[in-house]
């Protein structure tokens, strides 16, 4: 329900990995300032975060995303306190993989679009 204008879409890292491979420390690291600067720009009032690598990396966090989905946390900023809402949610390449998750991703973007509304 929302438009394009409404969304902005980015990644983790700014250039793919070789062979589509997961990105790995050092290439988060050296991408991570210019996404939060990407962050502070915009200043949305929520992130949903597509799969691990967006989701730990947003919150600072090792736990598993199947452990964060489901609710909101606040988006974790160097220096200073975030207002923005961050809700972590499976990867689309997952959710191929795994079609029986669909189902909790759709409530995940559901919750989303109900605090968008408030």
């Amino acid at each position: 329900g929302l438009s394009r204008e409404e969304v902005y879409i980015a990644n983790i890292v700014k250039c793919r990995p070789p062979n589509n491979r997961p990105p790995q420390e050092d290439e988060i690291a050296s991408c991570q300032p210019f996404l939060m600067k990407q962050i502070n720009a915009i200043t949305p009032e929520i992130i949903c975060a597509l799969g691990t690598f967006a989701s730990q990396t947003l919150l600072a966090s090792s736990v598993r995303i199947s452990d964060l989905r489901g609710k909101f946390h606040e988006l974790k900023t160097i220096g200073g306190a975030s207002k923005t809402k961050v809700m972590q949610t499976f990867h689309q390449a997952y959710l191929l993989r795994n079609p029986s998750e669909k189902k909790k991703a759709r409530e995940d973007l559901q919750k989303i679009m109900a605090a968008l509304k408030e």
